[in-house]
């Protein structure tokens, strides 16, 4: 097929499309607003979660937390656990972006940083599951044994939209994502790149691009 530039869309999940924060299940666990960003910054912090979305097994990450920090182990425990209590939904203004591409027929694929033990709850339980179900794949680090930034893991996703428009190439491909170093990272490898912190930005750089948004 004839592709224009650019013409693919690839969202990343947590923080544009659904909403996830540890603080949503901590709070029920630490009353104290300080001792619980202490705790989620030092102990359970995204340094040692982004470990299980590159493959480490929850049951190892817990063990080697616990048995470091023994004090925290029942709340280090619950971290997976309770898991599912960290998720608030959909987030609306990222779905309207989403909504209004699909509408435009433009090709939606996602790339995310989860773990491949926890990523099965979201394919299989609403209201994640109608979302995910609309993109024309999905690569999820914890399967692939990747994590964002790394350039391979913006290749091989760039492989999987190849099964589906085999001419696609990086100039072809927008890439949304609410972590910056992330966005860097694909406009490094030729890939347009929004880092999301405004969806009313995110849609007007996409409309400056030409997509129905």
């Amino acid at each position: 097929m004839t592709i224009a530039t650019p013409t693919i869309v690839v969202f990343d999940l947590g923080g544009v499309l659904f909403d996830w924060n540890p603080d949503y299940l901590f709070r029920k666990l630490i009353a104290d607003e300080t001792e619980r960003k202490w705790f989620l910054a030092n102990i359970c912090n995204g340094e040692w979660n982004i470990q299980q979305d590159g493959g480490r097994s929850l049951a190892d990450a817990t063990a080697s937390l616990s048995a470091r920090h023994p004090e925290y182990a029942p709340l280090i425990t619950a971290f997976y656990a309770r898991w599912t209590e960290m998720l608030g939904g959909t987030l609306a203004p990222g779905m309207a972006i989403f909504d209004a591409l699909e509408a435009g027929g433009v090709p939606l694929f996602a790339l995310t940083n989860w773990s491949a033990e926890t990523f099965p709850y979201a394919r299989s339980n609403a209201p994640f599951k109608p979302v995910l179900q609309r993109f024309k794949d999905i690569l999820v680090s914890g399967e692939e044994q990747l994590i964002k930034p790394d350039p391979r893991i913006y290749q091989r996703m760039l492989e999987r939209i190849r099964a589906h428009y085999p001419q696609a190439q990086p100039a072809h491909l927008i890439f949304i994502d609410d972590v910056e170093r992330n966005a860097l990272a694909a406009r490094a490898l030729g890939w347009r790149a929004i880092h999301h912190t405004d969806p009313a930005a995110t849609a007007a750089q996409l409309r400056d691009w030409g997509l129905p948004v």
